[in-house]
């Protein structure tokens, strides 16, 4: 991340594929893929694929808090939403972070964990967005980069 990033918040795309990586009683459990439609009424539809096998997943946005919340058969996941802008090379790092449930039938049903989930677009390809904020020099979390390594194949999930 060069010096020159900024950052801003302002909706999810309609249509987006994140890296995630859930730990759950402290404990690193899995890296994925998170696929995520929004809705015209907020509503999220999608799935989340861990280990090969794609869970569906359903939930809502709220614009105004940059709050997300969805549930598989198997978790509760709860977040919010932070932008980071990378002037220099043209990309926005979206970043969803938060808390998981889980549920049964899961083995581990009751324990809680976290979760960061993260994806790209191009700043200058996408519409829709907020201008880039002024210039800051606050780094997104190392998430970041862990889990797009997930998006470009860098990673064993």
């Amino acid at each position: 991340m060069s010096v020159a990033a900024q950052t801003s918040t302002k909706s999810l795309p309609p249509f987006s594929i994140w890296g995630v990586h859930a730990s759950v009683a402290g404990r690193p459990v899995v890296w994925g893929k998170l696929v995520m439609r929004v809705l015209p009424d907020q509503q999220i539809q999608g799935t989340i694929q861990f280990r090969g096998t794609s869970i569906p997943i359903e939930g809502s946005w709220n614009e105004s808090a940059q709050q997300i919340m969805f549930h598989s058969p198997y978790a509760a996941y709860s977040g919010h939403l932070t932008i980071y802008d990378d002037v220099q090379i043209q990309l926005r790092h979206l970043v969803l972070t938060g808390r998981l449930q889980m549920l049964p039938p899961s083995l581990q049903a009751g324990e809680y964990g976290t979760w960061v989930a993260t994806t790209d677009i191009s700043l200058a390809g996408y519409s829709g967005y907020v201008p880039p904020q002024p210039p800051s020099t606050s780094l997104p979390p190392v998430g970041v980069f862990v889990t797009s390594n997930i998006l470009y194949g860098n990673s064993r999930i």
